[in-house]
């Protein structure tokens, strides 16, 4: 599916008329279309639903999801909830393009209350992994100044040469003729076939106006009648201050004819006009001077005939200013005025580019960090799995429980005295949900004694031994994992990774086809979402052992939504270099590639090769990995460990995890610099991995049916 993200480039775009447009041409194209305004901008005289979605639903008969309103996104982004925005913007998003071959986004408009605009239009597209389109609209810019904005504005979302910048469409442009040619002069890329000229809409006055009606809601006149006021368009304003027979040869179908109330000659012939079928917008009589009663007698034919007639307590000039700096967007409930726009704005646009490159398959589409938390959470939900957590009065927890507890991501098990868990949650300001799990261990331990001793009978285990083991809840809430009774276990915020693991690799085991724990984290950077592994387990990991941490961390990748490109990193490119480290990285590969051979993997490579398309073109031109990986290996838990706390620290990227891999049973440790986010993502990861394994054994015994 492709997704096109419409951003203005100032103010003043049309951007809602540019959306009806582009619907409209990838409609005709056979295409189905779906339209999503991610955020609300409703005009100070709009009442109810947002503006531009009513348009879209009247004139194109397409359902719009819902936009988060403007005061709720305006809140977030003041709190630093901007995570939380996107999260709510990919969701809707979700709804919006369900079944649709591609979809129209409308970015925000700049306004002058708010700066904050284009820069989050940058965040919205991003987060829906859109293809860009800029709409510019040329007002009193030469196309100079024209070419200037719409290259600073391209800088937000990559630069000219991003492959998602497909091009620019040109609003209200003074001319269609050669001007591609001539703003070519200016803005060279439009000459190259990856950024284009998408459309040049020339400006159309009709178009542009306004029913008499909104003009009168609008300045908030008396209609003294209103006759025709539904139908006929003010097209021009004129201010009569002259004597009549200077009036009479701007008297045009189309005038809004503006005096003073008791300029009754005005009002006389502005009426003998409309009688000889002169379709004049209407009177708007201003200074709140009625006009006199006999003069609207003798002009009663006129009225009767569809003239309007309003009046307004402003002066003729405050009256005519006024005028001049009204919002001429269409309104609400114009659908005649919509449907012209859209058909007009259609028949401008590169209907041939726009249907050819989006009928094409999208390819491969990158997981921004929004839609990798709302996929997360979303696909938690739908799992409900029973989660234990062992570190049960730990204030973190507690929160982070109630928080998955709430919104449904986990069934949470709390292992600790429900009197402590109350009285931290209530020093902490957490209300405890119905329904979350609160389990004294010192109630529960004695029925694992048994089971315990069972399974360890071959370590010379005694009941004594066990009981005393299980004196540690996360011994305790791991017996639980292994006779099945939770899904899932996360620890480690007061616990050390050991701690974690131990126990796991004691009662649990490893998966079936695998020799060791490892672990990944999913980094967040801006515009995608990384594999980091191992940075938290295996210190000094063999060849073998690094192949297989590889063939872990991308069946993990697969897991939660993440397409795997493996890189395993090292100090030296290809063959550039020689040495033991590098030897094991090379050996690594080979032993990954033999044992998964359809999986894109490439190594030794350097980190900037493995990231960095242009460097990977240069220093490996025939990977199938270098420039584009998502997946990255690296040689030992020092590089690793150190790697990932320096992106995450340095650029502020949100790391979640480590999510530990290769265990027969989900089993995940925290950071003891865990937040509560870090550990309500955790809880949600642990869920997958649940939900996943589930789904392996299901597979496995349909094919032992069929087998």
């Amino acid at each position: 599916m492709h997704t096109l993200f419409l951003a203005p480039t100032g103010f003043g775009g049309g951007l809602n008329s540019i959306s009806l447009g582009l619907v409209r041409t990838l409609e005709k194209a056979g295409l189905k279309v779906g339209y999503f305004k991610p955020i609300s901008q409703p005009f100070p005289v709009d009442q109810g639903r947002e503006r531009s979605c009513l348009l879209v639903e009247r004139t194109l008969q397409l359902e719009v999801a819902e936009p988060i309103s403007l005061e709720q996104a305006e809140r977030q982004l003041a709190s630093g909830d901007v995570d939380l925005l996107l999260e709510d913007v990919v969701s809707r998003f979700q709804q919006a393009s369900a079944g649709k071959d591609v979809v129209v986004v409308e970015g925000m408009v700049p306004t002058r209350e708010s700066n904050y605009t284009l820069r989050l239009n940058s965040q919205l597209a991003k987060s829906l992994d859109a293809e860009v389109i800029l709409v510019a609209a040329q007002g009193r810019d030469n196309l100079q100044r024209m070419a200037e904005r719409i290259e600073i504005q391209a800088q937000l979302f990559g630069g000219i040469k991003e492959p998602k910048l497909l091009g620019v469409i040109l609003n209200k442009a003074e001319g269609e003729q050669g001007l591609a040619e001539r703003l070519k002069e200016f803005l060279p890329a439009l000459g190259g076939k990856d950024f284009r000229l998408l459309g040049a809409i020339p400006f159309n006055a009709e178009l542009n106006a306004l029913r008499t009606r909104d003009i009168a809601e609008l300045m908030g006149a008396k209609v003294l009648n209103a006759g025709e006021a539904e139908q006929r368009r003010v097209t021009d304003i004129v201010l009569c201050a002259r004597t009549v027979p200077n009036i009479v040869p701007l008297l045009q179908n189309g005038v809004l004819v503006v005096t003073p109330g008791d300029r009754d000659d005005v009002i006389l012939a502005a009426s003998l006009a409309s009688l000889k079928g002169v379709k004049l917008a209407g009177l708007l009589l201003t200074s709140d001077f009625a006009p006199d009663a006999r003069i609207l007698d003798l002009c009663q034919s006129a009225l009767d005939g569809g003239l309007p007639l309003l009046c307004v307590a402003s002066n003729s000039y405050d009256t005519a200013t006024t005028l001049h700096g009204l919002n001429r967007e269409t309104p609400a409930d114009d659908i005649e005025r919509a449907t012209r726009v859209t058909e007009y704005i259609a028949a401008h646009l590169d209907a041939d580019y726009l249907r050819g490159h989006v009928s094409a398959p999208r390819g491969e589409m990158r997981l921004s960090p929004p839609a990798f938390r709302y996929q997360l959470v979303k696909r938690a939900q739908d799992a409900n799995k029973r989660i234990v957590l062992p570190e049960g009065s730990e204030p973190r927890t507690i929160r982070a429980a109630a928080i998955c507890q709430e919104r449904g991501i986990a069934r949470c098990v709390l292992l600790a005295k429900p009197d402590e868990v109350a009285r931290v949650a209530a020093e902490q300001g957490v209300r405890l949900p119905a329904g979350l799990e609160i389990l004294d261990p010192d109630s529960i331990r004695s029925r694992y004694v048994a089971p315990m001793v069972e399974m360890r009978k071959s370590k010379g285990l005694t009941p004594e031994m066990a009981d005393e083991q299980l004196k540690d809840t996360v011994v305790l809430g791991t017996m639980m994992l292994a006779l099945d009774e939770v899904d899932g276990l996360v620890s480690g915020a007061i616990h050390t990774t050991a701690n974690t693991i131990r126990p796991a690799l004691q009662l649990i085991k490893t998966a079936p086809g695998y020799n060791l724990v490892s672990s990944v984290f999913f980094m967040l950077l801006p515009d995608q979402v990384l594999v980091y592994g191992d940075c938290a387990v295996n210190p000094n990991p063999t060849a073998t052992e690094l192949a297989e941490i590889a063939l872990q961390s991308s069946e993990s990748a697969v897991a939660l939504g993440v397409h795997p490109r493996v890189a395993m990193i090292s100090y030296s490119t290809g063959d550039s270099g020689s040495g033991a480290e590098v030897d094991k990285v090379r050996e690594a590969t080979r032993i990954a590639r033999e044992r998964a051979p359809g999986l894109p993997i490439d190594g030794p490579l350097q980190y900037d090769a493995a990231s960095v398309l242009s460097v990977g073109k240069s220093k490996a031109p025939n990977s199938p990995v270098a420039g584009q990986a998502t997946v990255f290996i690296f040689p030992d838990l020092n590089t690793g460990n150190t790697t990932y706390k320096a992106v995450q620290r340095s650029a502020s990227v949100i790391s979640v995890g480590p999510m530990l891999q290769g265990l027969a049973k989900p089993v995940n440790d925290l950071s003891r610099g865990a937040l509560v986010d870090d550990i309500v993502f955790t809880i949600a990861l642990t869920a997958l991995q649940a939900a996943a394994l589930d789904a392996q054994k299901a597979k496995a015994k349909g094919e032992l049916i069929d087998a």
